[in-house]
């Protein structure tokens, strides 16, 4: 099947899930776009476990995520700097709260750190992360997830009450 070919059988598919992901027709054309282009450059990486549209949909979602992620970053941005921020990923764009939080960091075990790592500063997906620890996306957001509640802990240990 040919790129035109797969664009016209799959695009309504795909606009229809960015769609419902996003309840915004700009932002599902610009997922959509994005996602076809991802599929074009990884095309090769289908193996066809699945049929093409639940790929498709996965990379339309992860491409969605991606996007709502760098606009609550790029929202952060603007707004005032917060003391004593909820998150830990909040927290981490305050800079007194950054240094307190690099500190809990330096002191967690791999993978924890390396995952934190890549997942807020290298912003990289759950899918990426998995990718480069030979291991399944669940098990990335385990991880990370995990990572939070140590630095958290940590963070709670620190302050006084």
């Amino acid at each position: 099947m040919d790129f035109e070919e797969l664009y016209h059988r799959h695009f309504r598919d795909v606009y229809s899930f960015a769609y419902a992901l996003s309840r915004n027709e700009t932002i599902a054309e610009e997922i959509t776009q994005e996602t076809f282009f991802k599929a074009l450059r990884s095309i090769d990486s289908f193996k066809g476990h699945c049929k093409m549209t639940v790929w498709l949909c996965q990379i339309a979602k992860n491409t969605y995520f991606t996007y709502e992620s760098g606009q609550k970053r790029f929202a952060r941005h603007r707004v005032p700097e917060r003391a004593g921020a909820e998150d830990v990923e909040d927290a981490v764009l305050n800079k007194d709260d950054a240094f307190r939080i690099h500190q809990a960091l330096h002191r967690l075990h791999e993978p924890y750190k390396e995952v934190f790592t890549l997942r807020v500063f290298g912003e990289l997906s759950f899918a990426q992360i998995a990718q480069l620890f030979e291991k399944s996306e669940s098990w990335a957001r385990v991880t990370f997830y995990r990572a939070k509640q140590h630095i958290r802990n940590a963070l709670k240990e620190e302050s006084p009450q």
